[in-house]
């Protein structure tokens, strides 16, 4: 009878431990969600330190005239160009992509990342103590090619920032060349559209290469990608400065600008949505303790003109401090209503666009402002000429 018994108390023990232990879970506390980080807060147009806008908002689908200069007011309901859409019987160019493996390149290699953001350093509050390990990446070059482009002939061309994956082209920039380059309205152009290599801000290899303030990363395109673009797309690239653009969303925004700033016998013309002009650089530099923070606080006030052409965008609801530096040096409203202020100040040709009802990268508004404001970049280039 013992081993009778003895397995019947093991099933009972069993039963009421399976219940405890449900009953247990059922009282455990639900696991916390991450919160979300915090919406950015709206900046009013009119705020303190803001340029005087000439108004265009509530009129949906109306951009600035393509050869004014200055500051302007847009939204904030938006319309999409008709440069967007594919149009029956205009010429479409072709996308081609290749990719270059970091351990080809002789700069940028090996790469890097972080596992956690960082912490601030209690010596040096503009700037964190990050951690980073080594890696490897491969960096996706997405190229566009007109269908109006005469092989052999050197032609102009624009470098976009955080190009598109492989087997994921930009076409939304090649419709829209397509449309602009059909109504001679930009120059037949090539586009070439670079991916970063991963990641983000400090620690990471895109942060390493977009907001550090020294003309290392013109230098690397220069060098080791626009030769593969011209090797594998047989294609020639123009070296007239004037011939030559770079544009940009965020960190990639202000990659452009310092690329033409560093380099300007390379580029001239600089387009940006949200420009990162904020204290991102990392590792700290004493030469430019600000980042890019530095070029409306110093650099551009104290600096002789540079023949550079400058346009940006921001959005209302743009970036504000997201991190745990309190600098007051990472507010991307401020620090583009910044920039345009110094660029008037100085006298450059920049134009300026505030767009009401938008956040971060400006999505919402830029199938309306996108090919416009390609055609005010280009202004003052040959249309018909690929030097």
């Amino acid at each position: 009878m013992k081993p009778r018994i003895s397995f019947r108390l093991l099933q009972l023990a069993t039963a009421f431990t399976l219940l405890t232990s449900a009953f247990s879970a059922d009282k455990q506390p639900p696991a916390q969600k991450k919160p979300d980080r915090p919406q950015p807060p709206t900046r009013p147009f009119d705020a303190p330190g803001a340029p005087k806008f000439t108004r265009l908002d509530g009129k949906p689908g109306v951009n600035p005239p393509v050869d004014a200069e200055g500051d302007f007011l847009v939204g904030p309901d938006y319309v999409a160009a008709p440069e967007t859409k594919v149009v029956e019987g205009v010429p479409q160019g072709k996308v081609q992509q290749f990719q270059i493996d970091s351990k080809d390149c002789k700069l940028f290699n090996p790469g890097i990342a972080r596992d956690v953001f960082g912490t601030v350093d209690p010596n040096n509050p503009k700037t964190l103590i990050v951690e980073t390990h080594p890696i490897d990446y491969k960096r996706t070059i997405s190229v566009y090619v007109p269908s109006q482009y005469f092989a052999g002939r050197a032609a102009p061309f624009i470098v976009a920032h955080d190009g598109p994956g492989m087997g994921k082209p930009d076409m939304n920039l090649a419709r829209i060349l397509d449309n602009l380059i059909a109504q001679k309205r930009v120059p037949t152009m090539i586009a070439i559209s670079i991916s970063s290599g991963g990641g983000d801000a400090q620690g990471h290899e895109r942060g390493r290469e977009y907001d550090t303030m020294s003309g290392l990363y013109a230098e690397f395109i220069e060098n080791e990608v626009l030769p593969q673009v011209e090797k594998n797309c047989s294609v020639k690239l123009t070296k007239d400065p004037e011939g030559r653009a770079t544009m940009g969303n965020s960190s990639g925004g202000s990659a452009a600008l310092i690329m033409a700033w560093y380099h300007p016998e390379l580029y001239h013309r600089v387009l940006t949505f949200s420009g990162t002009f904020v204290n991102q650089q990392w590792p700290f530099n004493p030469e430019t303790p600000d980042g890019a923070w530095g070029f409306h606080n110093k650099l551009i006030p104290e600096s002789p003109v540079k023949p550079l052409r400058i346009w940006m965008a921001v959005g209302d609801r743009d970036n504000f401090n997201p991190n745990v530096m309190r600098d007051d040096m990472h507010d991307w409203v401020a620090a583009n209503n910044a920039m345009a202020t110094v660029l008037k100040a100085k006298g450059y040709h920049y134009q300026y666009l505030y767009c009401l009802n938008s956040g971060h990268g400006v999505g919402n508004a830029k199938p309306q402002i996108l090919p416009q404001a390609l055609e005010w970049l280009w202004k003052g280039y040959p249309i018909s000429q690929a030097r």
